[in-house]
């Protein structure tokens, strides 16, 4: 209650916090203006059946579902950033450019905004084709007539559009320095079908299901709390800088502490899992209709292997770990880091610079993965767990979804609490 009387006080702060508030409410109003068309019902029977759109629907905030203006959300952004972040590890010129400090990220910044323009153009297109081909697979019709090509172009520049849109609208939520705001979009698109989802639960509870909503709580509750420990959990490897004697002065001895998180790449390796495991699904349904009847039977074989839980979750399981290392060894440069240190003057006691540093860094890293990548995996098997233990359908809230809102309430606390201080020491 204090902190909350504190952000009030503040006019700035106070603020921002509206100013994010209004830009929320806009992105979930655009959400609700639907591309002219589209049948919603049987839009919705398919989100009901496909685990790869509601994926997408996550990222999108939602407002895929509805087939909005914005329905393919931040997701090309997202898929930008992801490639840039790849590319500087790769190409020397985008590496160097990052090392630059504040200009080289604004440059960097840059070209992911240009290079998400043809993303989200190729992702419309390729939505739109997926959408139909999934429709005529499963029985349902999506769009109500046949889209010409004409109007093809027109629903494709008006989800670019609406993706660029929802880009410019993070950045400025960014701005504000309570969240990222790219992050808060998604996490608002979040709550928002939970809501839809809590809403549709209650109006057809049954009695008997009550054992089960109370475990279900119960395992919501305990997963909170173990994201929230793997979050904020890090090893401070101790680093000593040496004294320096120049002039009458004596600069250095310092002592002070690399962390190193417990959770480095966050939620990245789930999205690649499902990325990759919901590919040879995707393809086998472009099959299905084929005129080659080997081909027929090899996609009628690949859906079959992976509408079954126990092999869709093994595999989930699997990718998710071997990513997490994967993502983990591109974002996390133990050589760096041990170069960085000999240039500055700094050691971690017991170990000797330069590469036996980066040795040990490697050894420490790759051990506190362990864990973490565990339990991501864990995560991300959640839902067919609950359901398959609970028995409930209509409420099962995604392990992806708990791990994004929880990351955003702590990255956007810790946010606002580093202003207050400040401005407290302003008064000061």
């Amino acid at each position: 209650m204090e902190t909350l009387r504190s952000i009030w006080k503040l006019r700035d702060l106070r603020n921002s916090l509206l100013y994010v508030f209004g830009m929320l409410l806009i992105f979930r109003i655009a959400a609700h203006i639907p591309i002219p068309g589209v049948d919603a019902a049987s839009l919705n029977q398919l989100f009901a059946t496909n685990q790869f759109f509601g994926l997408l629907n996550i990222f999108s905030g939602g407002a895929l579902e509805q087939f909005s203006v914005v329905a393919m959300g931040v997701a090309p952004y997202i898929t930008a950033s992801i490639i840039f972040q790849l590319l500087v590890m790769v190409i020397p010129s985008l590496e160097e450019l990052q090392k630059e400090g504040e200009y080289g990220r604004m440059k960097i910044n840059q070209y992911t905004r240009y290079a998400t323009v043809p993303l989200a153009a190729l992702q419309a297109f390729g939505l739109l084709a997926l959408l139909e081909q999934g429709g005529r697979s499963g029985g349902v019709k999506i769009f109500q007539t046949a889209l010409s090509r004409w109007e093809t172009a027109v629903v494709v520049v008006t989800l670019v559009a609406g993706s660029v849109f929802l880009m410019w609208i993070g950045e400025l939520v960014s701005e504000k320095h309570v969240g990222n705001g790219i992050s808060l979009l998604i996490f608002a698109g979040i709550l928002s079908g939970l809501i839809t989802g809590l809403q549709q639960f209650f109006s057809i509870l049954d009695p008997s299901q009550i054992p089960s909503v109370i475990a279900f709580t119960v395992i919501g509750l305990t997963t909170i709390i173990g994201i929230v420990v793997m979050n904020e959990g890090q090893r401070n490897i101790p680093v000593s800088y040496a004294k320096i004697v120049r002039g009458n002065r004596m600069l250095g001895g310092v002592n002070t502490h690399l962390p190193l998180r417990v959770s480095q790449a966050g939620v990245i390796p789930i999205i690649f899992a499902i990325s990759i495991i919901l590919f040879p699904p995707t393809i086998a349904q472009f099959l299905l209709t084929s005129t080659n009847s080997a081909v027929r039977s090899a996609a009628t074989f690949v859906q079959q292997l992976f509408n079954n839980q126990l092999f869709y979750g093994i595999a989930y399981f699997v990718l998710v770990f071997l990513f997490t290392y994967f993502y983990t060894a591109v974002i996390f440069q133990p050589e760096q880091i041990a170069e960085n240190l000999q240039k500055q003057g700094g050691f971690i006691p017991g170990i000797r610079p330069g590469r036996p540093t980066a040795e040990y860094l490697q050894t420490t890293i790759n051990r506190l993965i362990l864990p973490g990548a565990v339990f991501l995996s864990l995560i991300a098997v959640l839902p067919i767990v609950v359901q398959t233990w609970t028995g409930i359908t209509t409420l099962t809230v995604g392990g992806t979804s708990i791990l994004i809102v929880v990351s955003v309430v702590i990255e956007s606390v810790k946010q606002i609490q580093a202003q207050i201080t400040m401005r407290q020491y302003e008064g000061y």
